[in-house]
């Protein structure tokens, strides 16, 4: 009989260790465990100011803000961004468009990808698949492709560093240039 009750004991110590088990995916489904944003907002719009004069606007259909469980803060805006620059007399100096842009806290850049259009105020257009604006240094660049429209000329090309407002660019190489006749777009 003590063995039966022996047996009987290390088969439901056997059970209750066995069922005490935890599956990965089950603890990282746990709210906590996984990075998910800590504010999310739809049809936000952030003004950047500077002593008290305004230098940024940027527009997001959705921003996702992760600040919990990453090394460095950041805004995933997955429905896309479009930022308009103002001068030092709030007139707009350029507008930057994209379908989706990712803004990282602490180093202050911030990656525009897909459909990616800046536009200064001389109506100069670029367009590229990914661009980086770095806040800090008041600066736009890429290693994309790039594709610059003027009043008289198509310039294309691989890699492109600007200030912000893209009034002074420099591309890293020329593919091509279209030169344009009276209004040919």
């Amino acid at each position: 009989m003590l063995k039966i009750k022996l047996i009987v004991f290390i088969v439901a110590i056997g059970f209750v260790f066995g069922s005490c088990t935890n599956d990965l995916k089950d603890v990282m489904a746990l709210p906590g465990n996984k990075k998910s944003p800590s504010q999310v907002g739809d049809s936000v719009t952030l003004l950047f100011t500077d002593s008290a004069q305004l230098k940024i606007v940027l527009k997001a259909n959705r921003m996702l803000i992760f600040t919990k469980n990453v090394i460095e803060p950041f805004t995933i805006l997955p429905k896309g961004v479009f930022v308009t620059f103002f001068d030092n007399e709030e007139k707009i100096s350029s507008t930057l468009k994209a379908n989706y842009g990712i803004r990282y806290d602490l180093s202050k850049k911030m990656e525009a990808k897909y459909a990616v259009e800046v536009v200064n105020k001389k109506g100069e257009k670029l367009e590229t698949e990914k661009l980086t604006w770095d806040e800090a240094n008041k600066t736009i660049y890429t290693d994309a492709f790039i594709k610059i429209t003027t009043a008289d000329q198509v310039i294309m090309g691989k890699g492109l560093k600007s200030n912000q407002d893209f009034s002074k660019y420099e591309i890293k190489e020329v593919t091509g240039t279209i030169k344009l006749k009276n209004n040919e777009l």
